[in-house]
């Protein structure tokens, strides 16, 4: 649906990344649980910088993105504010109490358990690559990160989703999968490789990614350039 600038909610977002943050950055998250549950928002973009000053940190007070503002209520952490939609407006969390904390416990299973070994590789692999440890260290990540797919893929097994239907647990799950993209770390577990595709295939889903993407108009900081190319 259109990004509706006169929405009751609001996120806020990054208006550049470099290239290979795009479709990553965790706004992604909100808007495809807001798609979801079909309710309409507005972005605030933020210039790369602008996140560390006030009166964002009023915001978030660790820097980041995204936020999110409804009412009198502000939230951070895309996983609490992916939970609270779903609480919110319904659909992203099933009825039941004993399926519903099922669901919560495989949201903190992406985020807690499974997430920090992505965030390892990106670390080391991207942002810290220029240290004479991080070749060295590299095999050492990818192992734990095979581990964990293998346990979730174990776990997966033939279901479509992680516990019953399409949940918030789904959809921030395969989020953090998509950090993996490019490595075939994914891949080599067919079932993960599928239940990432289906969430991917899902309408809101693709909506979400187009504003996301169609977001970035913005210009690289100063010095971008030069800290690119160390």
């Amino acid at each position: 649906m259109p990004v509706d600038p006169h929405a009751a909610i609001t996120i806020t977002a990054y208006d550049w990344v470099p290239d290979f943050a795009k479709g990553l950055v965790r706004d992604l998250r909100v808007r495809w649980a807001l798609e979801e549950v079909g309710q309409d928002y507005a972005v605030r973009l933020l210039p790369q910088g602008d996140q560390k000053r006030e009166p964002h940190r009023a915001l978030q007070p660790f820097g980041q993105v995204p936020t999110y503002q409804e009412g009198e209520l502000t939230l951070f952490e895309s996983g609490a504010i992916v939970l609270h939609i779903g609480e919110r407006f319904g659909t992203l969390l099933p009825a039941g109490p004993a399926a519903r904390a099922r669901t919560v416990e495989w949201a903190f299973a992406a985020l807690n358990t499974v997430e920090p070994t992505v965030t390892d590789l990106a670390l080391t692999a991207i942002f810290e690559a220029d240290q004479s440890w991080s070749k060295p260290r590299l095999p050492v990540v990818k192992e734990r990160i095979r581990e964990r797919l293998a346990e979730l893929s174990d776990r997966l097994g033939e279901r479509q989703w992680l516990d019953g239907d399409f949940s918030a647990a789904d959809l921030l799950m395969v989020t953090v999968l998509r950090g993996l993209r490019g490595t075939g770390l994914v891949e080599a577990h067919a079932n993960l490789a599928a239940y990432q595709a289906r969430g991917e295939a899902r309408p809101a889903f693709q909506r979400a990614l187009s504003d996301h993407m169609a977001g970035f108009t913005g210009k690289p900081p100063k010095g971008w350039e030069r800290e690119e190319g160390r």
